[in-house]
């Protein structure tokens, strides 16, 4: 067998490889409930405000936390495995120069909080990923955007971003409050704690007798009504009684119970603390021998 037909087989028989992992990948990724589609770069750049971007060189770069392309996104998995025939001829051209130790030029990517998406190279990549390869040399451009991604972001996941994106643009929180860091598991939230801060304004205005600037606004809102609630949902350590959700989320649901404790009383305010506690004993998701008690409880 000449060289040219045993190295052509060599890459055939890794493509298959990689055919077949990216069938046993999508089963995997469905069992776990994980993202298995790579990101569209386009999506995601008409979504989050792009404020300005600077070219980083080359940098050695996770292959894990290149999560999806400008133009390719439908061709491979999360993974960066094939997900059809038809890009067969030139994966193996790059997987036949990888065997052969020639050395290939970086791959281009732009960066986007902590992960990348593909200007060009998708085929190296995927060609590195299936040889357990876990970094790969890349030129990057650093793209600047409010609204933080990270590695396991999936296209469900770019809506909430965007309602993120607008809710910063708006209150300019990013800004005034650098540290902070807002995140919903579910959509319209962002909207709901708009009008949390409208409503601190009007009551901050008849308090202090004067008109109340938006940013005045925001920012009492962040740290005299938000961040004293989180306080108490980390110190209670809420969170692990609520799967899949998150602070905010908390934060939205105690706030419309401490609202009904206030009505229900005639107009005294429970507190955070009071109302954390109270909605995390009504709501949260309890071990199976607290659950047994109080049905026993009940009964008796």
């Amino acid at each position: 067998m000449s060289d040219k037909n045993y190295w052509h087989t060599v890459s055939r028989l890794h493509f298959d490889d990689a055919r077949r992992r990216e069938w046993i990948s999508a089963l995997v990724d469905a069992f776990r409930h994980a993202p298995n589609d790579l990101l569209a770069f386009e999506e995601v750049r008409q979504r989050l405000q792009i404020r300005g971007q600077r070219d980083l060189g080359i940098r050695t770069v996770p292959i894990d936390h290149i999560v999806g392309s400008e133009g390719r996104y439908t061709d491979f998995d999360r993974h960066f495995l094939p997900r059809s025939d038809h890009i067969r001829e030139r994966w193996m051209n790059v997987d036949r120069a990888a065997e052969q130790f020639i050395e290939l030029p970086p791959v281009d990517l732009y960066k986007i909080g902590d992960v990348y998406f593909v200007r060009d190279g998708n085929h190296r990549i995927s060609v590195a990923r299936r040889n357990q390869q876990h970094y790969i040399d890349a030129h990057v451009v650093e793209l600047h955007v409010d609204v933080p991604l990270t590695a396991d972001v999936s296209g469900d996941d770019l809506p909430i971003k965007e309602e993120y994106n607008d809710f910063l643009e708006w209150t300019q929180l990013h800004i005034h409050r650098p540290q902070q860091h807002i995140e919903f598991s579910e959509r319209g939230g962002y909207l709901e704690l708009i009008r949390h801060i409208n409503a601190h304004r009007y009551f901050m205005g008849i308090d202090m007798k004067r008109d109340i600037s938006t940013t005045e606004a925001v920012v009492d809102w962040y740290d005299a009504v938000y961040m004293p609630v989180i306080v108490v949902i980390r110190n209670q350590d809420a969170i692990k009684l609520f799967p899949g959700r998150t602070e905010a989320d908390l934060y939205r649901w105690i706030m419309d119970h401490r609202w009904r404790m206030l009505e229900e009383s005639g107009g005294n305010d429970p507190g955070p603390e009071v109302a954390t506690r109270e909605y995390v004993d009504a709501f949260g998701a309890k071990p199976w021998f607290k659950r047994l008690t109080d049905r026993l409880s009940d009964v008796l």
